[in-house]
């Protein structure tokens, strides 16, 4: 939305279909359990108005791309000219009998652990990279901040942290994951790689193809799932396949951006570059003098570690590694947790509308 009236300005109408009232920037999320910060949330109606677009309040059920509507669960019609499908992902138990983490509404959950930890009641945690797809670098965090928290305390804890991942946050390339892999060798956490973990109980993790590990708590992330629209092609998973430009290529003029495409990562500032893409190719569809800018993925994370952060940077042209980056300094303008060309200067604007996710007033991280 944001990036089409920047592209097209006035040449487009904006409407934008949620189910929410509300925006949610989650990265802060996986802060919550140690009082570090916080998800904050946007009245999207405001984001919306402030872009001149219009906001309807509902989701979608079905497309007919033939026809150019798409028709929402309370029945309207709605016709376009243009569609724009960000319908994000499911997020699904992967590992039964852990906690699953996925966010704010997991953090009473998760502090009780920290506490059971803090008074000794538990004396091994784990954490798990579950197989199937996902975005790790929250469970690192939440380890990492878990060690940072329990040593500066003076509690020992035993902490392992299972993946299947070959090295531990492979996807930002060698030197992203040779940090990461010394950070979590200088907090004390054990590393194992190549693991996939099938279920948690009686005390007992349980490791494909047979083995058992011993822990008392079990966290781990969700698996994802992409979002089932009729009339929109897609993958046994639910994921909808899109060209470099975001168009899906069986239809016309429609387009899909973020976690609900079959493009393997899933992080929100890929998503935006995913978006930008679409909206360059709608954009000059619609008549303003631009250069179409294919979708040629930079992989950015900020790495919580319970002290000095983490920038990890990995560009990813081609679908293959050609650059990997990491430092303690910022890596990236403004340094936020999501980089998004258009979106985060957006946010930042209009930071005196966010709001924590317990109901105060907040700020964008800077």
């Amino acid at each position: 939305m944001v990036a089409l009236r920047t592209l097209a300005e006035n040449r487009v109408e904006v409407e934008l279909l949620s189910p929410d009232q509300d925006f949610y920037y989650r990265p802060l999320a996986v802060a919550e359990p140690f009082g570090r910060g916080e998800a904050l949330r946007f009245g999207l109606l405001a984001l919306v108005t402030g872009c001149g677009a219009r906001h309807r309040l509902g989701s979608l059920v079905s497309v007919d791309a033939a026809e150019h509507r798409a028709t929402t669960r309370q029945g309207e019609p709605l016709r376009y000219d243009s569609l724009l499908l960000a319908t994000g992902a499911r997020r699904q138990i992967a590992l039964p009998g852990a906690l699953t983490y996925r966010g704010s509404e997991d953090t009473p959950a998760f502090a009780r652990i920290l506490e059971e930890a803090r008074s000794r009641e538990v004396e091994t945690l784990g954490f798990v990279v579950p197989s199937g797809v996902t975005w790790p670098l929250p469970l690192y965090e939440l380890a990492l901040q878990t060690a940072s928290q329990l040593a500066e305390e003076g509690v020992r804890t035993r902490i392992v942290l299972l993946t299947q991942e070959e090295s531990p946050l492979g996807v930002f390339g060698h030197a992203g994951s040779r940090v990461v892999e010394e950070l979590l060798a200088s907090r004390g956490i054990e590393l194992r790689t190549s693991i996939h973990a099938e279920r948690f109980e009686d005390g007992l993790l349980h490791l494909v193809p047979g083995a058992q590990l011993a822990i008392e708590r079990v966290v781990a992330l969700p698996r994802l799932v992409g979002v089932a629209v009729e009339g929109i092609p897609h993958d046994g998973s639910g994921f909808v396949h899109t060209d470099a430009f975001g168009r899906i290529p069986t239809l016309e003029d429609v387009y899909a951006a973020g976690d609900g495409t079959g493009f393997p990562i899933k992080q929100g500032g890929v998503a935006a570059q995913q978006a930008d893409a679409a909206a360059s190719s709608i954009a000059q569809k619609a008549g303003a003098s631009i250069e179409l800018t294919p979708f040629d993925p930079v992989l950015r994370g900020l790495l919580l570690t319970g002290s000095q952060p983490e920038y990890l940077r990995a560009e990813l042209g081609g679908g293959h590694m050609y650059s990997s980056v990491a430092a303690d300094t910022p890596l990236w303008w403004p340094p936020a947790k999501i980089s998004a060309r258009y979106l985060a200067p957006y946010l930042a604007q209009h930071a005196d509308l966010a709001f924590g996710v317990f109901g105060h007033r907040s700020t964008l991280p800077s």
